[in-house]
């Protein structure tokens, strides 16, 4: 108790909202029964050394091509602590700048007329000036020492390809969200893995256009299995580019535990599911 009292009002306030302040928020990270406390008390107490490595951008790239195969990973054509000099930034357009350790910080170049390099700049600085989630006690991405890379822009230059999230309980995926219309219009659609609807929202609308079965749905919740490892909850999310499968990032701390869903009681249902 003593550890919470100290963390909550330093890290966590913006935390105990949701849970009517931080005595309530005690009692949920302490006895969790919920998808969106389980959450929370992984951010407090889990300190397990590979959620860091496996959530690193880089780092993670030769961990999935050691388990998959190097085609399941998007190639880096150059990584650093800082950008190189401007003369020496010379990808072939389209590319995309990230950082290693945060979760939508990237920058799509499509064309020429996206080099706006002070821009670029300024937002690479931004991206190393804090650890991401240090508010909400997302202790992980403190453990990753900052970097970029830059890989080729993957799919149709011009939309996001179809983001598939799997969420993974104890090795077994049991839901997976399919972001479409994600740089525009975002909205997250629920699936079982046999591809049934799943009658349940987070904090994005649905699409109610039918959304087709992946082609290589199978090999997608095969590998999502191989990279969860023994982890009780991580959430493997993939690519599909030209029937083929593209992994494309690891998270534990989705919407950092904050996640409305609709109707509520799919948290505690989800909850059930991490053991």
């Amino acid at each position: 108790m003593a550890t919470l009292k100290r963390l909550v009002p330093l890290r966590l306030t913006r935390l105990a909202k949701p849970y009517g302040g931080c005595r309530m928020l005690f009692g949920a990270v302490l006895w969790p029964r919920t998808f969106n406390e389980k959450i929370q008390r992984m951010k407090l107490f889990n300190r397990d050394p590979r959620l860091p490595q496996r959530e690193n951008k880089i780092l993670v790239k030769e961990f999935v091509k050691d388990k998959l195969g190097s085609e399941w990973v998007t190639p880096t054509l150059w990584q650093g602590e800082s950008l190189p000099p401007i003369e020496q930034r010379a990808w072939p357009i389209p590319f995309v700048i990230k950082a290693n350790n945060g979760c939508g910080w990237n920058v799509f170049v499509r064309q020429e007329s996206d080099l706006d390099w002070p821009r670029i700049d300024n937002l690479a600085a931004e991206w190393r000036s804090a650890p991401f989630g240090a508010d909400l006690g997302e202790w992980l991405y403190s453990e990753i020492k900052p970097a970029l890379l830059v890989e080729p822009f993957i799919g149709d230059r011009s939309n996001l390809p179809t983001d598939y999230k799997l969420w993974t309980f104890n090795g077994e995926v049991k839901v997976i969200e399919v972001i479409t219309d994600r740089e525009h219009d975002h909205k997250g659609t629920m699936f079982d893995a046999d591809w049934c609807r799943l009658p349940f929202k987070g904090d994005y609308p649905t699409d109610p256009r039918p959304i087709p079965r992946p082609a290589s749905l199978d090999r997608m919740i095969k590998a999502a299995k191989v990279l969860a490892e023994d982890f009780p909850f991580v959430r493997v999310d993939f690519y599909e580019i030209g029937d083929q499968p593209k992994f494309g990032e690891m998270s534990f701390y989705p919407s950092s535990g904050l996640e409305s869903f609709y109707p509520p009681e799919w948290d505690a249902k989800l909850g059930q599911l991490w053991r």
